[in-house]
């Protein structure tokens, strides 16, 4: 028997809640609303299957990503490859550090081909796809970790900058993190980009061989991880400032250097209340704001 999705409104009647194994989606359209309803169809029959796509590509998709070496055929698992494939010669990494990524950026891709939307998302535990048409903004909020009541800080993305993915990666988060953020937010070109550069900077945000940081291997956790033996970070014990600012130092430099290359379009990272922003403007100056950042990225 074939299992189906659950597709369900949620109580505001706006967005939509599609759901199916580990994949968990809030999807909101808005526009004229014929055009809306053809969104929220399309969406729905996208999303009907695409987990068992997957599931068929699941031994390949948890296996090291090699440059030029693309065995998949779904298109999400081609996207999932293709987002990590710039990491691939200088650290591990499988095309699973994109899934969230790339199965939002599809929906919204559906969506999109049916509809003509003035703005979209599709949220999928804190991964999105975004479409913004002219003169449309999308706001986010920053937490360090989920469960936690209230919003850090939030970010505002105009039509007119070229994010359309972000993304969150961390120790607190559904995937096991080799580093030790409370939480990495990073702002992208597509959600698939977001994603991965999610996970690479988040694994840089540590200290390796401190011992406040207990660590275990993956497997022994999760026994199909595709992380495999390598050791993921369980619990971190206080740090001092001068430590808190050594492990975000690392993640910059990573980000840096994804900003640099054209990767990411921004990053910022959490941990034990301090927090650093990587983007076009004055690092020092972004740190030194008030709480609420507005155009945190430009173009």
């Amino acid at each position: 028997m074939t299992r189906l999705p659950q597709i369900a409104w949620l109580s505001d009647g706006r967005r939509l809640h599609l759901q199916d194994g580990p994949i968990d989606l809030i999807v909101q359209a808005r526009g004229d609303a014929s055009q809306v309803r053809a969104a929220y169809d399309a969406a729905a029959r996208r999303f009907t299957g695409l987990l068992d796509e997957l599931c068929l590509e699941l031994t390949e998709l948890r296996k090291a990503a090699e440059p030029g070496a693309c065995a998949l055929k779904g298109v999400v698992a081609r996207r999932m490859y293709a987002a990590v494939a710039p990491y691939a010669p200088d650290c591990f990494v499988t095309p699973m550090a994109a899934v969230a990524g790339s199965v939002a950026e599809e929906i919204l891709g559906a969506m999109l081909s049916a509809a003509s939307l003035d703005q979209a998302y599709v949220n999928n535990g804190g991964d999105i796809a975004l479409h913004l048409a002219r003169g449309e903004h999308f706001s986010v909020g920053l937490m360090d970790r989920p469960g936690r009541d209230g919003v850090m800080r939030r970010m505002k993305v105009v039509a007119d900058d070229p994010v359309r993915g972000i993304a969150t990666s961390g120790r607190h988060g559904r995937s096991f993190s080799l580093g030790i953020a409370d939480a990495v937010t990073v702002l992208a070109a597509t959600a698939s980009q977001a994603d991965a550069a999610a996970t690479i900077i988040a694994n840089a945000v540590d200290l390796p061989g401190h011992p406040a940081i207990v660590r275990q291997p993956a497997n022994e956790l999760q026994p199909d991880s595709d992380l495999g033996a390598r050791l993921v970070t369980r619990d971190v014990s206080e740090l001092s400032p001068t430590e808190i600012a050594a492990a975000l130092e690392s993640g910059a430099e990573c980000a840096r250097h994804l900003f640099d290359r054209g990767l990411i379009e921004g990053a910022v990272m959490q941990l034990s209340g301090d927090m650093l922003v990587i983007g076009p403007k004055d690092i020092e100056r972004q740190r030194s704001r008030p709480p609420v950042l507005e155009n945190a990225v430009h173009a």
